[in-house]
């Protein structure tokens, strides 16, 4: 941190040795030695601070993301939800109808058979085309 080297040290010790003097010196490095302790001590929790608030930020980026990217998908599955359930409701009115229709023709009416339907109850139709079923009718709505 200092770049101080081992001669450098020596000098020190020295001069503080002569300064002090030698009753006093013991006392003085303990002291020294706590003092340092401490400023060590709270470099670290500075560091531990700042990289704490490093990654509480990007832990915050990290969410706004997630919540963005949530809200896009929320509003997709609506937009989905939204279309089907308008279809759901569309074939609903479709066959209500469709029933309606069916319930107000007279029961006592004779319904007539498609072209291709079968003459006797046992036997099966195969329509215009031979082996495939014939067309579904349209109805008017």
């Amino acid at each position: 941190m200092f770049d101080v080297g081992f001669s450098e040290l020596m000098v020190i010790a020295v001069v503080a040795l002569i300064v002090i003097g030698p009753e006093r010196l013991p006392r003085v490095a303990r002291t020294m030695g706590h003092l340092f302790g401490r400023l060590q001590r709270y470099v670290n929790d500075v560091k531990a601070d700042i990289n704490r608030e490093i990654e509480l930020d990007e832990l915050r980026k990290f969410r706004s993301t997630v919540e963005d990217a949530a809200r896009g998908f929320e509003g997709t599955v609506n937009t989905a939800v939204d279309s089907v359930q308008s279809e759901v409701s569309k074939t609903e009115t479709e066959f209500n109808d469709l029933t309606r229709i069916e319930d107000a023709t007279p029961s006592g009416a004779p319904q007539s058979a498609p072209a291709g339907a079968a003459s006797q109850p046992g036997e099966v139709s195969r329509g215009p085309q031979g082996g495939a079923p014939p067309p579904p009718e349209k109805t008017a709505v």
